[in-house]
């Protein structure tokens, strides 16, 4: 019931990552992609509360903005989901 010692020291175990660079890679897209349409629909505001500023609805804050958050987020989602030992061509 001994254990029979390794040849030439102990054994040292490769330490492997849940994620490979191409994993890191998409991640690094899909936040950039979240960040350029937060920072898309930032302002639009009005200084005087009394006037009314219709460049709030522009197509940049109401379709495009939202729309880069969602893809962002679809990216992220295939960064995580991806299998980190298929290889891309």
């Amino acid at each position: 019931m001994s254990k029979k010692k390794q040849q030439g020291g102990p054994a040292k175990s490769k330490r492997e990552f849940v994620f490979q660079k191409r994993n890191y890679l998409f991640m690094f897209v899909g936040l950039v992609f979240i960040a350029l349409g937060y920072i898309l629909m930032a302002g639009g505001g009005s200084d005087d509360p009394a006037v009314f500023n219709p460049d709030i609805y522009s197509f940049r804050r109401i379709r495009l903005a939202p729309a880069l958050v969602l893809i962002g987020l679809g990216i992220e989602v295939y960064a995580i989901l991806a299998s980190p030992g298929k290889k891309s061509r």
